[in-house]
């Protein structure tokens, strides 16, 4: 039973975080589950230290990849998405797409559904860690990348459905194309605006 409270996202942008928020987290698949119970361990415990005891983090599991699969019947349930919006903060573990299922990139649709535009890269050189760089000591940067428009702004349809047996035809009898049949189709629009 969740005791915490939602982190509150206030008119300018900015957060309110309670003392114990609630904060949703997917476990992942393959490795997921190894690396979840680690970092739970490791984030619990910088906030007891940073908060002294008086903050922690009241954890809300919710479903994607295999494991809502086998929940659920669905690889990505609605009820998911619904959470993920619902609250400000949540983490998720690696998760997989299943190869030839026709069906797009699970970690795409979160981007795409969550508008979750930016991946923001902080980079800096940690004293005593060997580093292949001339002056690792002057490295401290963050790198940004747009993640739902240009290489991952694609139209997919999966295998099997109207709309991709009509791609295929058309890119097989106007274009020459050779493509298997049963295929999933995904369209990825390039543009000099979005690139």
């Amino acid at each position: 039973m969740l005791t915490g409270e939602k982190i509150a996202i206030n008119s300018d942008g900015s957060l309110t975080v309670p003392a114990c928020p609630v904060i949703p987290f997917i476990e992942g698949d393959g490795i997921g589950p190894d690396i979840w119970a680690s970092a739970k361990k490791v984030l619990d415990a910088a906030v007891d230290k940073a908060y002294k005891g008086e903050r922690k983090i009241d954890w809300l599991e919710v479903y994607a990849g295999e494991k809502a699969r086998t929940k659920t019947g669905e690889w990505l349930p609605q009820a998911t998405l619904d959470t993920l919006k619902e609250y400000a903060v949540a983490i998720k573990g690696p998760l997989t797409t299943p190869v030839g299922g026709g069906m797009r990139s699970l970690n795409v649709t979160m981007r795409q559904v969550l508008d979750l535009y930016a991946c923001v890269r902080p980079v800096r050189y940690y004293q005593g860690v060997v580093s292949p760089v001339k002056a690792p000591e002057k490295v401290d940067m963050i790198i940004f990348r747009e993640n739902t428009e240009d290489v991952y702004a694609g139209i997919e349809w999966q295998a099997g459905t109207p709309e991709a047996d009509k791609v295929i035809d058309f890119l097989r009898n106007e274009m020459g194309a050779n493509i298997r049949d049963a295929s999933g189709i995904g369209i990825k629009p390039i543009s000099a605006f979005g690139t």
